[in-house]
């Protein structure tokens, strides 16, 4: 199958990442198959659609006049009969194995032999979940970045036993919707940009126990210096401008004194046993209570929003 042969997209999940994907194929052309639990799930989701298309469009990145014909290519329900004819199916359920496993066999019952099937996990193993199928050389992860209506990138990623056509097919047709799709080698746990994030987190801890810097201070340094250099070019690029000997002179005395604890962070598991998760529960490291929480949070869309038109401006976020 070619991309050119996608004409319908099975979308699992109206929540958070679902809603968005489905909004993001919709967009571009495709008509979109929303399967979720409920009806009540849907309603939100189909919400959650509006909202994100009305910002898409205050923003310009969507014409007024292509609003409804859009919304029009979105069909929901409750019964996965409806996916019979997907050429592609993307599911976003619930971060559990054995969740992810019953909906995948449920799907692999009436979708055909031809469909690519897409979990959009953000850790889980796709060789794992794929114990299930019949046939996983079709099965792999495509895994949006959260608010996905908003990150360009889309990490692809395949089990032990997917097609490369599939990963291939996969990477043209997430890019042909205004993403960055990145194949990676082969699956990892956490993939990649967890990974690296995973060990940013565990220093900033570090640091924050070691009494080294305030949270307050941690955040403002990553924002205003790797943070603005990474937006541009990746780590590795930047070592390369750097100076690979000066790298290399940082690594002979500054790795024995970053932290390789390998167990649970100490201050993570505090905070989660006292109940302050962050934003969902109004407290974490920040206070996330009041106008000025509502205004940094909409100040990072904001941020992302325009950085997306930069991209449209630009010839789309692939081609950067």
């Amino acid at each position: 199958m070619n991309v050119e042969d996608i004409k319908v997209i099975g979308n699992i999940g109206a929540g958070t990442m679902g809603h968005a994907t489905a909004l993001q194929f919709a967009m571009n052309g495709y008509a979109v198959k929303l399967v979720d639990s409920s009806q009540e799930a849907l309603e939100r989701g189909t919400a959650l659609i509006e909202h994100d298309l009305d910002t898409f469009i205050q923003a310009g990145l969507v014409q007024e006049t292509e609003r409804q014909a859009i919304l029009d290519r979105i069909r929901s329900g409750t019964d996965y009969a409806a996916l019979s004819d997907a050429d592609f199916v993307i599911e976003s359920v619930l971060e559990d194995m054995g969740v992810k496993r019953e909906v995948w066999a449920k799907v692999e019952s009436v979708v055909s032999e031809q469909a690519v099937l897409a979990t959009n996990t953000s850790g889980l193993s796709p060789s794992a979940i794929a114990t299930v199928l019949k046939r996983p050389q079709r099965f792999l992860v495509a895994h949006f970045w959260n608010p996905a209506q908003l990150m360009p990138l889309v990490e692809v990623v395949p089990s032990k036993e997917t097609d490369k056509a599939a990963v291939d097919l996969t990477v043209e047709l997430i890019n042909g919707i205004g993403k960055h799709a990145v194949a990676l080698s082969t699956e990892s746990l956490g993939f990649v940009g967890n990974r690296i994030q995973a060990a940013v987190i565990r220093e900033c801890m570090n640091i924050v126990n070691r009494g080294i810097a305030t949270p307050e201070a941690v955040d403002e340094i990553v924002k205003y210096s790797l943070g603005r250099r990474w937006s541009v070019l990746g780590p590795i690029a930047s070592a390369d401008l750097g100076g690979l000997d000066i790298f290399d002179g940082l690594s002979k005395y500054m790795y024995a004194d970053l932290d390789n604890n390998a167990g649970e962070d100490p201050t993570l598991k505090a905070k989660v046993a006292e109940g302050h998760l962050g934003a969902k529960t109004g407290q974490g490291f920040y206070s996330w209570q009041g106008a000025d929480s509502q205004a940094l949070i909409q100040e990072r869309d904001r941020s992302l929003l325009k950085a997306l038109v930069d991209d449209q401006k630009n010839g789309g976020a692939q081609e950067r």
